[in-house]
């Protein structure tokens, strides 16, 4: 029996966010109050504790802050090594998630490379995951 890597459960203050996921979109949340963008989905804003707060859609647009190569991932994620990441979002915030489309190896991974989203379905979700923009590849 082959199990799958579990998908993640939505909280009542990210239902937003995987929502808009499920539509091959990205909105995070910004404060009404101190203009800041927001995320991880939260019920106050982190910067000045207002509870107005908005989703907005996102550029999809990020670049490399830090990874980790995972050369050995837990049963459920396959066999193959997993890049798993800390972008920062144009939009100002940062998130951790999975480069996919380019090879475990350094070498090919550079800090500050440029990414955009792209979107994985996994069970009844969709996940964000980014990979190299193609003028990083050019």
């Amino acid at each position: 029996m082959i199990q799958y890597a579990p998908a993640p459960v939505p909280t009542p203050d990210s239902i937003p966010f995987w929502e808009s996921t499920r539509e091959h979109a990205m909105k995070i949340q910004h404060c009404l109050e101190c203009g800041k963008a927001v995320f991880y989905p939260r019920s106050q804003c982190p910067n000045c504790s207002s509870s107005r707060l908005e989703w907005r859609p996102v550029s999809g647009r990020a670049t490399l802050a830090s990874y980790v190569i995972n050369r050995r991932p837990a049963l459920g994620f396959g066999t193959a090594s997993q890049i798993i990441a800390l972008v920062n979002l144009a939009e100002g915030v940062r998130m951790m998630t999975n480069l996919v489309n380019v090879e475990a190896d350094p070498s090919h991974l550079t800090l500050g490379m440029p990414l955009e989203v792209v979107y994985e379905e996994r069970d009844d979700m969709v996940l964000p995951m980014f990979t190299p923009t193609r003028e990083a590849d050019e």
